[in-house]
């Protein structure tokens, strides 16, 4: 059986990230909020919702984090799908992973430098001994 959780936004941050009040620096927003391009999600919907750096936030970073995940095993590895876009060249996106025993942050996947203005989708697999955070 799939144990596969749909983050869609539609109606808050959903399960996976660790806290439903939003991070500092994103908002949740559709396409018809004014803020800018995207102006729709990655289907062409203009009202579904989808996580935007706020407006105010300039060339700062901002960070989502995700629940606790617990270790994974040979039966159990863990998949990451997640839609993305990068509207600005300077822009960068990262995915890291925090192991339980572990202040860092292991960046395990990036973009950057892509002015490709479109919904882009990508999948990280994540393997880990024990508990973890993305």
């Amino acid at each position: 059986g799939s144990s596969c959780e749909k983050c869609d936004f539609e109606t808050d941050l959903c399960q996976t990230l660790d806290d439903l009040n939003l991070q500092p620096g994103w908002i949740r927003r559709n396409g018809q909020s004014g803020v800018g391009p995207p102006y729709s999600d990655h289907s062409g919907n203009n009202s579904t919702y989808f996580l935007s750096l706020s407006p105010e936030m300039g060339s700062s970073s901002a960070n989502l984090r995700t629940k606790v995940f617990l270790p994974t095993d040979e039966e159990h590895i863990c998949q990451v799908t997640f839609r993305y876009w990068v509207s600005q060249m300077s822009g960068m996106l990262m995915v890291g992973l925090q192991k339980h025993s572990e202040d860092i942050i292991t960046n395990i996947w990036q973009v950057s430098g892509e002015l490709q203005n479109q919904w882009k989708a990508s999948t990280v697999t994540i393997n880990s001994t024990e508990k973890y955070k993305v």
